[in-house]
């Protein structure tokens, strides 16, 4: 049997290396920057107020207090946009507002709640130190100065930045595009009735709300049944429709009616067994230049699954770095399969690593994994876990 880890190296040595491209920046939210975001100028471009009040020449008011007050002829006023055109000298100062370019000849600001206006002047009974209250020129970034890091996740706030730097435009990894489809003519769509032998669907809620959440486009192959001819062709709608990647549950065994394994053998999926509890029966190969990844159809297993195999790919396609795993003491002890990695669905108590379930890594559980905190890695040379033994551990990503 082949290793989880090297399962997941396989699916990433078939995917096609993805292309950067401009993107305008109001479409990058989610994106992964491909290349470094610069100032095309300064930021602020120009010496402003940080806030309302008046701007002033320092010199004037040396010795200024509540005995001997300086008065000051108000010549104009600079707002945000619209500046002043003058210049303040001798004697002189300009009304100005929060983000206004800071008049020629004026060197500092003093605060509205600072002076008193009289008439056509305004009177200061302190001091103003140089440059008070002043943003200067190119004080958050100068021109050509890295704004935002290739290889970050843009978020609103990366946005904002780039948008202040003057960039209209980013180069980005694009979001892959990730087809998914469930077999099984046992599903019923959730809240709907169930009849004889059948059970509500829940890998295509997995799946979906998994590859938005890894920042994938999706495109939705829908429920195959058990048909061989409909997998295949729904795997040749997904090539056509560009797909990057093509994820299947369900009928990847070793069964009577395994539609996946029917329906891909021959067209360039291999099948074969994975050393791993839950998620054993695995397919990997391409079709039409798409890579094809099958799982299993249990529940559990496809979660698992996806942090295994799916969420690694998507990352890798989209630029981003895998999380890594930490190390972390078992609270109780638990029994392991002999010869497999268990991947166990763990709930964190007081720092240490307690099964989220009483029936084990069981692949069909669940409605007890919306309990686990992640997942913990037991090595398949692992006989049984016992309490204090350090598995290594990460938090569901999807």
């Amino acid at each position: 049997m082949r290793s989880a880890d090297d399962h997941a190296a396989r699916l990433l040595s078939l995917l096609r290396p993805p292309v950067p491209g401009i993107v305008p920046l109001r479409e990058a939210l989610g994106l992964v920057l491909a290349a470094d975001v610069t100032a095309a100028g300064a930021i602020p471009p120009f010496d402003n107020s940080a806030m309302d009040g008046y701007a002033v020449r320092s010199a004037d008011c040396v010795g200024a207090s509540p005995d001997a007050p300086v008065t000051l002829a108000v010549v104009g006023e600079s707002a945000a946009g619209h500046p002043f055109s003058g210049a303040v000298g001798p004697g002189t100062a300009v009304r100005i507002m929060t983000g206004a370019p800071l008049p020629a000849g004026a060197d500092s600001v003093v605060a509205q709640e600072h002076v008193t206006r009289s008439g056509g002047d305004v009177v200061l009974a302190a001091a103003v130190r140089d440059g008070a209250h002043v943003r200067r020129a190119g004080e958050d970034a100068r021109s050509g100065d890295v704004v935002v890091r290739a290889g970050v996740e843009l978020r609103p706030r990366h946005l904002a930045a780039a948008a202040s730097a003057g960039v209209a435009r980013v180069e980005a990894w694009p979001a892959p595009r990730v087809a998914f489809l469930v077999t099984g003519d046992e599903l019923v769509a959730p809240g709907d009735p169930l009849g004889p032998g059948q059970i509500h669907e829940s890998n295509a809620t997995t799946l979906a709300a998994s590859l938005r959440a890894l920042g994938a486009v999706l495109i939705d192959l829908g429920i195959a049944g058990d048909s061989a001819d409909a997998v295949r062709r729904a795997v040749e709608s997904a090539v056509a429709a560009g797909a990057d990647l093509v994820v299947t549950t369900g009928g990847a065994s070793v069964g009577d009616h395994d539609p996946v394994k029917e329906g891909l053998a021959g067209a360039g999926v291999e099948f074969l067994n994975v050393a791993m509890q839950p998620g054993k029966p695995q397919g990997l190969g391409v079709v039409g230049g798409v890579p094809v990844v099958s799982l299993p159809g249990n529940p559990v297993a496809v979660a698992v699954c996806v942090e295994l195999f799916v969420g690694p790919a998507v990352r890798a396609l989209r630029g981003v770095p895998e999380p890594a795993w930490e190390p972390l003491p078992a609270a109780v002890g638990w029994a392991c399969p002999p010869g497999r990695e268990q991947l166990m669905p763990v709930v964190i108590e007081d720092g240490a690593l307690r099964p989220a379930t009483s029936g084990g890594s069981g692949s069909h559980l669940v409605a007890r994994l919306a309990v686990a905190d992640g997942i913990a890695r037991v090595p398949a040379s692992t006989e049984a876990v016992a309490p204090g033994d350090t598995l290594a551990f990460r938090r569901f990503t999807a």
